[in-house]
């Protein structure tokens, strides 16, 4: 059967052939811990498991608009206020199939054949496949690990050429947990503005910072970066809800508009009941956030300073987010390894400890490891990967 240019032009994920990997170790008995996972090993908090339950006794399980409910648009509004200071209206604001759906949706309304996005590496897998698939062109340009993988305003404007229409800011960052503060937005937004750029903002784990910096919408600097701005965002990660898939958008009404019309001919409208709790989700006690940041920042610190003694590897303390992106190329050089992605599968077979190569996130010198999962396990994985350092 025949397959289209698009999909054949998608990039496989490294991912999901770690994943399987350590699938299939499983299955034949072994103790694997795996660190890959981009989600909280917390389950949602009971208030928002209420707010769904009762959200089905009511009947509320039939179709909704394909934008949201507007109880739901209402609470992620008044969101934006409490947390951002943003002022936005329901025609603004879209609640879609998961963030990774609203970026989905924004790509395929903003861009034609040609068109090019700028992505600072290293970067969420997703973003280069969903610009490839609405026929975009991503153009990226690496953050250095020495300025904590962020972009320059210069590295910026040398990348803008006559097809660029949007550029991409993750902040907090996956996979390195790096944040942009207001100097370093409000010098990349002016660029944006003088070449008439749309910023797409992804900001999925603002509410996961570790420090006394805050985080800083792009879109609240000022009336015409907010006018430039497509906010990106959802309870997957602070709410401990990824399975709900609830994402949002919010930015200018046209575009909005045109995304809700795509999801009228394609996933219709985000399950009922997620919706639901999600409005419990955003206008509920945020206690179980708090609970769940304290022992993020616990398990952090901790594999940061197991990873920083080992042999071989590097790494900065994040700032949010709840990965660490250590520079193993020493090591792996030291162990007989050609790259750092035969290290991380020779890892998984020797010592069982499953872990993401960098080059899935546009930097091959490094691993992504997440430790949204418990002390038990990150113990025993930095204990095995400390062994397999030092063979």
């Amino acid at each position: 059967m025949k397959l289209s240019q698009r999909v054949q032009q998608l990039t496989p994920s490294k991912t999901i052939e770690i994943t399987a990997m350590a699938k299939e170790l499983k299955q034949q008995g072994h103790d694997v811990v795996v660190l890959g996972a981009g989600e909280p090993d917390f389950n949602t908090p009971d208030h928002i498991l209420e707010a769904a339950s009762d959200s089905m006794q009511k009947g509320q399980t039939k179709y909704t608009p394909p934008g949201g409910v507007i109880e739901l648009k209402d609470a992620i509004t008044d969101k934006l206020k409490r947390d951002q200071g943003l002022e936005y209206t329901r025609d603004e604001v879209i609640v879609t199939v998961g963030a990774k759906h609203a970026l989905y949706n924004l790509f395929q309304v903003i861009l034609d054949p040609g068109d090019e996005v700028i992505i600072p590496a290293p970067y969420w897998v997703s973003y280069i496949e969903q610009v490839k698939l609405a026929g975009g062109v991503p153009v990226v340009i690496e953050g250095k690990e020495e300025n904590t993988f962020k972009v320059t305003p210069d590295q910026l404007k040398s990348a803008i050429t006559d097809k660029t229409v949007a550029f991409l800011i993750n902040s907090p960052s996956n996979p390195t947990g790096a944040m942009y503060g207001k100097e370093e937005l409000h010098q990349l937004g002016e660029i944006c503005l003088k070449h008439e750029l749309t910023i797409v903002s992804d900001e999925i784990y603002e509410h996961l910072i570790y420090g006394d910096e805050k985080h800083i919408s792009m879109a609240s600097l000022s009336p015409e970066l907010k006018d430039r701005t497509v906010i990106i965002n959802g309870v997957s990660k602070t709410y401990s809800m990824t399975g709900w898939r609830i994402g949002f958008a919010a930015g200018d009404a046209q575009i909005i508009k045109a995304m809700s019309g795509l999801s009228s001919h394609s996933t219709s409208n985000p399950t009922s009941v997620a919706q639901y709790a999600a409005i419990e989700a955003l206008n509920g006690t945020q206690e179980p956030v708090k609970k769940m940041l304290a022992a993020f920042k616990e398990r952090r610190d901790y594999v940061v300073d197991r990873l920083s003694k080992m042999a071989g590897i590097r790494c900065d303390t994040p700032q949010g987010a709840f990965y660490v992106f250590a520079n193993v190329e020493e090591a792996a050089q030291k162990s007989g390894f050609s790259n750092t992605d035969e290290w991380v599968k020779a890892l998984l077979e020797k010592e069982k400890v499953a872990l993401i190569p960098g080059a899935a996130f546009g930097s091959p010198a490094h691993v992504r490891l997440s430790y949204a999962t418990s002390m038990d396990q990150l113990e025993k994985a930095m204990d095995r990967i400390e062994r397999f350092t030092s063979l």
